[in-house]
């Protein structure tokens, strides 16, 4: 990864001929290293900032000791231009189907937190208690196993498991109480 700056004393259309070049570079070459993958939008995005200033300049009035440099083709009508596509592409669909399927309720909640238990609520383990797999249900239904009770003093009663204070929302562990 390497980040570049051009700088100078350049006239609009010799700034926006050196903008497109650049940022056709960036498009192409930007994607490939593990923090560039996330680094690279963001970069794009803040060449635009650099884009905004080239165009606020006074366009060149007469010719210098050396004529403007041609700017170009806009950087999406360029060949490395089109390339980036693919990747931008694969980035959006990315992020679009991760959100879809975070929405959808099809990919588990990333934070790790499954269960808020409550005291008063009941809940079941589908995992061992070394790998517990806590989720909170109905008290009334068949899937019930264990009544969620707040800890005395003395910690759970004989009998009780204690569940990990990140399965509640407040932090606290709480005792599961078997209800058979």
């Amino acid at each position: 990864m390497r980040s570049l700056k051009r700088q100078g004393v350049l006239c609009r259309t010799c700034a926006l001929s050196v903008f497109r070049e650049m940022q056709a570079e960036t498009l192409v070459a930007g994607w490939w290293g593990l923090l560039s993958v996330l680094i690279t939008p963001f970069v794009l995005l803040s060449n635009l900032s650099t884009l905004s200033s080239i165009r606020s300049m006074p366009a060149p009035v007469t010719p210098g000791w050396r004529p403007p440099l041609d700017p170009g083709k806009p950087v999406f009508r360029r060949p490395a231009g089109v390339l980036a596509l693919v990747p931008l592409g694969l980035l959006g669909l990315l992020v679009t189907l991760v959100t879809g399927l975070m929405f959808s309720g099809l990919v588990p909640d990333l934070s790790g937190e499954k269960t808020n238990l409550t005291s008063g609520s009941c809940a079941r383990n589908d995992g061992s208690w070394t790998e517990p797999d806590l989720e909170t249900v109905p008290c009334d239904s068949d899937d019930a196993q264990f009544r969620v009770v707040d800890p005395t003093e003395e910690g759970c009663a004989d009998g009780d498991y204690l569940a990990r204070p990140s399965d509640s929302a407040d932090g606290i562990g709480r005792c599961l109480r078997p209800v058979r």
